[in-house]
């Protein structure tokens, strides 16, 4: 393998940032002093944002309005990009590795920019990035290849050169039938696919830590 590029998705590849996502409406409820039911993150986690908001409203015989209940819930989200959320255990000696080896990378998120941008700036890995690709700039989804061509453009190079980091099955499919190098990354968040991740993809990572770049 001689990689001369490499694609990065953020949450559940490069950030340990997944389970924010299942504790949203948990730590709203919290947030007013109220206890949450057992296995609330279950029901949540199918719904739209606008979808949880009514449960809660509705559930929880909430005051607040649904809007006001999602601007809350907005707000969990920025602070936990702002202020909590880490990096998975390795990745910043691995990108460094990469830089070092002259390989330039890129980040593919179908998160926020300015959420993102704040992560990484604050766990001090931005300046490895060349460029942030989101699917809502690009009016795309992972389910089609459009923003790993987009970085694939960006960087100058063919998909077969290029490596993508991935924790999601559909990503990883997505980018394999593009023609690039595909690499499954473990999370807490895929181990019920994982399986599937380690006969689909190129390579499999189960942790950044110590892995070598080549």
């Amino acid at each position: 393998m001689n990689l001369r590029g490499a694609i990065f998705d953020a949450d559940g590849t490069l950030l340990d940032s997944m389970h924010i996502w299942h504790e949203l409406g948990a730590r709203y409820l919290e947030s007013m002093n109220i206890t949450p039911e057992e296995g609330l993150s279950r029901k949540l986690y199918p719904m739209t944002l606008e979808q949880s908001c009514k449960y809660l409203k509705t559930h929880y015989g909430l005051r607040d309005s649904e809007g006001d209940i999602q601007s809350g819930i907005l707000g969990i989200i920025e602070g936990f990009y702002r202020d909590e959320v880490t990096l998975k255990d390795g990745v910043r000696e691995f990108l460094s590795a990469m830089n070092d080896k002259g390989i330039p990378m890129v980040i593919a998120t179908s998160g926020s920019r300015e959420l993102l941008s704040s992560a990484l700036e604050r766990n001090d890995i931005a300046e490895y990035f060349a460029e942030i690709f989101t699917c809502s700039e690009l009016n795309t989804t992972k389910h089609e290849p459009d923003i790993f061509m987009s970085c694939a453009e960006f960087l100058s190079l063919s998909p077969e050169s290029i490596g993508v980091f991935e924790d999601a099955l559909f990503a990883i499919e997505t980018a394999k039938r593009a023609g690039f190098i595909t690499f499954g990354v473990k999370d807490d968040s895929n181990i019920h696919q994982w399986e599937i991740i380690q006969s689909t993809a190129d390579y499999t990572i189960e942790s950044f830590r110590g892995r070598i770049v080549s």
